[in-house]
């Protein structure tokens, strides 16, 4: 897909409605949802997640990250949570995109590929069909308790950039972004959207100064062409 020249912000973690609030007039397009998770930051219980949602202006995404594989498990998440956006942070079986596009019409399907190597695009190319879009994130599925997303490190860009060339549906970039390395991601990835947890947060807590420093590194990029 073409690079995108002004890259969606995505603010991941969301603690509370508030802190909702304070990211979407920060600026970002969309706020992650964390639901049950393995391991990682974030994770808030459903009903503050269904609050959340109900709350949001329409035009702002609300991304439910989810660790369920079950097609039917992930359907009545949505339908309890009322989201419009569903993270899928582990893998899943293939025609369990089909049956989540045909009972969630309207909602869209973001596939997440922790990039830990070049096997990394080749699973992205082959599920970039299937879905609305693909986020690259730095997890590892294959430890004892899996990392799902939330680990603060950076992957290597070189291989997001592979992704984002081969592939015709959005990218967000995810994985250790903060204000002092946003930029650099966005001139060498090109993707549609960047997503942040930590590097806005202090001691777990979005901070305002932060988020004006991340969203300022953003907007720096914008005429760099």
């Amino acid at each position: 897909m073409k690079p995108t020249p002004n890259p969606r912000v995505k603010i991941c973690c969301m603690g509370s409605v508030a802190e909702a609030w304070l990211a979407i007039e920060s600026g970002a397009a969309a706020v992650g949802l964390v639901s049950e998770m393995p391991s990682g930051p974030g994770v808030i219980a459903e009903e503050l997640i269904s609050e959340i949602a109900a709350t949001l202006p329409p035009s702002a995404g609300s991304f439910l990250l989810t660790c369920k594989t079950d097609a039917d498990a992930i359907i009545e998440q949505q339908r309890r949570l009322r989201v419009n956006t569903i993270q899928i942070c582990d893998r899943l079986e293939r025609n369990s995109y089909q049956t989540l596009r045909d009972a969630l019409p309207g909602v869209s399907l973001v596939q997440v590929i922790h990039v830990n190597g070049p096997d990394s695009v080749d699973e992205a190319i082959s599920i970039a069909p299937f879905v609305h879009g693909i986020l690259l994130d730095s997890g590892n599925q294959t430890l004892t308790v899996k990392e799902l997303g939330g680990t603060g490190r950076t992957h290597d860009w070189n291989l997001s950039v592979r992704i984002r060339e081969a592939i015709d549906v959005p990218l967000f970039l995810a994985g250790g972004l903060k204000a002092e390395n946003v930029a650099d991601a966005i001139k060498q990835v090109r993707p549609f959207g960047v997503d942040v947890c930590s590097g806005v947060r202090t001691e777990g807590r979005l901070d305002e100064e932060k988020l004006k420093d991340f969203f300022a590194a953003v907007h720096g990029t914008k005429d760099e062409g």
